[in-house]
């Protein structure tokens, strides 16, 4: 699929997605979820790719759904653009490589909906998120309501929602939202670190531990506990490492 919205490359195991519509803010159509859940789809599928990295051009990370869409159609089940923004969201919950957000500006409403869906979130000081469904009168229907409450809590996920008040990195870092805010000029370099980490460790290890963590999102605490119990892969990519290591502390 050729790609008009996004933009997409990779460096050896680390994939960079940018979301390309810094005129309009980077706001979501069909358009550009099509072309994020067709190139999400091949990268699940390469075993060569540890990580993804997603940011958005300009001064937005996505403004949200763009406005001029609902005056065609509505974003909900059954259409296509629901249909591909929850593929998506659910492709970066459960796909085998770390899903990065670079959030680098304004994300809102339906942006916020993709947020939710990544394994970490590096904000910059200076960027505003904000649930702006109640302010436009517009239901969410990517399952925003119910990941948000499990991210930073019923009572400020009501407040966030009812208020439709945007909260800017720092705060997002204070209440859970995000894992770690910095001023925009040393986000690129925080997630350069973020990944260089990531890459240290075993990604066999990695990905079945996030299989865990989501496992145990969807299910009640006893479940989490026996699928981890029962849980079984065959970790081979750090074997010599732990030899050596063993062997080292032998000598010691």
């Amino acid at each position: 699929m050729p790609l008009t919205q996004i933009t997409y490359q990779r460096e050896e195991a680390v994939a960079y997605i940018s979301l390309n519509r810094p005129e309009k803010l980077n706001a979501l159509t069909p358009t550009m979820m099509e072309e994020l859940r067709s190139v999400l789809a091949d990268i699940q599928q390469d075993d060569s790719c540890r990580i993804v990295v997603i940011k958005g051009e300009g001064k937005a990370w996505s403004a949200g759904v763009d406005l001029s869409v609902f005056q065609e159609i509505k974003v909900e089940p059954g259409f296509k653009m629901w249909q591909d923004g929850d593929a998506v969201i659910k492709m970066l919950e459960n796909m085998p490589q770390v899903t990065i957000c670079q959030l680098n500006g304004y994300c809102f409403t339906g942006a916020m909906e993709l947020m939710l869906g990544f394994d970490l979130i590096l904000a910059a000081d200076e960027a505003q998120i904000g649930d702006t469904h109640t302010k436009w009168g517009i239901l969410p229907k990517w399952g925003m309501t119910q990941r948000l409450m499990n991210q930073v809590g019923m009572r400020k996920a009501k407040e966030l929602s009812f208020t439709a008040q945007a909260v800017s990195g720092e705060e997002a870092e204070r209440i859970g939202l995000v894992n770690k805010s910095v001023p925009l000029a040393q986000l690129q370099e925080c997630v350069d670190d973020m990944v260089e980490q990531i890459l240290d460790n075993s990604s066999q290890t990695i990905k079945a531990v996030k299989e865990m963590y989501q496992f145990g999102n969807t299910h009640s605490l006893p479940e989490g506990i026996q699928f981890e119990l029962d849980y079984e892969a065959d970790l081979t990519d750090k074997s010599q490492k732990l030899k050596d290591f063993k062997k080292n502390i032998g000598k010691s």
